[in-house]
């Protein structure tokens, strides 16, 4: 049975590169709009490479569709001057949440090199922002960063960018729910504070999720992969794929979890059709936080 009590919503998005891309992502901020989330959030490619295209996104989908935006913003590819300039640019522009990231090496590359003049690490970053008053919210990891050398001290380095300002941390997605929650209280015991934001993927294509989950080291579980290996077309993978994150939403609810995170990938309905099997009633039309973009 859905839940009655309330759960703040989020929903990422990422910058559209062609026009039939950015009526897409028109199309998602029209539909997720009615359900009143407490923030959205565009992402901000490696090195700037989509920086124009993500100012773009942030402005239309704050003054058109009235939502409280954060914009991305890496380490990678600039130096902290330029990457200062940027947030100073989306502040200049109303906006004082930023998901401040450390950033993945641009395609082509194995690991993160530090720009000469830049950051050499998302703490670094973090300190900077909340030192000149920016809403700054960090990454975690339930199975840890791949990169990091034991879980707990990828747990101390969220604990720092805690104590350095960080508000809010939003997880890696995962799919097994004792995942989060033993991150969670095992961050908890290392003295980190500060909201846990599970991050949740619906899966719309389970063959290009399990590929992006290796990469990220996330552990795709053995019954997953039969459910999704049984289903016959898209029309029975969309309610395999509803049915499952509703469930594990749920669960997460029942633990406590008062804020979803959803990574929308820019498709509406899986998000939308999960939210509305979780009991999160729509605004009417014209009272939403954002109405129509059109």
């Amino acid at each position: 049975m859905p839940h009655t009590s309330t759960v703040e919503l989020s929903f990422e998005f990422f910058p559209p590169s062609t026009t039939p891309a950015t009526l897409r992502l028109w199309r998602a901020v029209e539909r997720l709009s009615p359900l009143n989330p407490k923030f959205v959030s565009v992402t901000y490619g490696a090195g700037g490479s989509t920086r124009e295209r993500t100012y773009a996104a942030v402005m239309t989908i704050r003054d058109r569709a009235r939502l409280s935006v954060a914009g991305h913003l890496t380490c990678v590819g600039a130096s902290r001057a330029q990457t200062l300039a940027v947030a100073k640019k989306y502040r200049a522009m109303g906006v004082g949440h930023i998901v401040a990231l450390r950033g993945d090496p641009p395609n082509g590359e194995a690991n993160f090199q530090a720009h000469p003049e830049g950051y050499a690490t998302g703490l670094e970053l973090v300190s900077d922002l909340a030192s000149l008053g920016f809403d700054t919210t960090v990454a975690a990891y339930p199975e840890k960063h791949p990169e990091a050398s034991s879980l707990d001290l990828d747990i101390d380095a969220l604990k720092a960018k805690q104590d350095a300002g960080a508000s809010r941390a939003i997880t890696q997605f995962f799919f097994e729910n004792d995942t989060f929650l033993k991150f969670r209280d095992r961050a908890v015991s290392r003295g980190v504070t500060i909201p846990i934001v599970p991050g949740i993927l619906p899966v719309e294509d389970f063959h290009k999720m399990s590929r992006f989950a290796q990469r990220c080291q996330t552990r795709v579980p053995d019954w997953m992969c039969k459910a999704y290996g049984n289903s016959n077309n898209q029309d029975e993978t969309a309610l395999l794929s509803t049915a499952i994150c509703a469930e594990q939403c749920d669960g997460l609810r029942t633990e406590g979890v008062d804020h979803l995170h959803f990574y929308t990938l820019n498709n509406p309905d899986l998000t939308y059709n999960i939210c509305r099997a979780i009991g999160v009633e729509p605004a009417p039309l014209g009272l939403a936080a954002g109405t129509s973009v059109a």
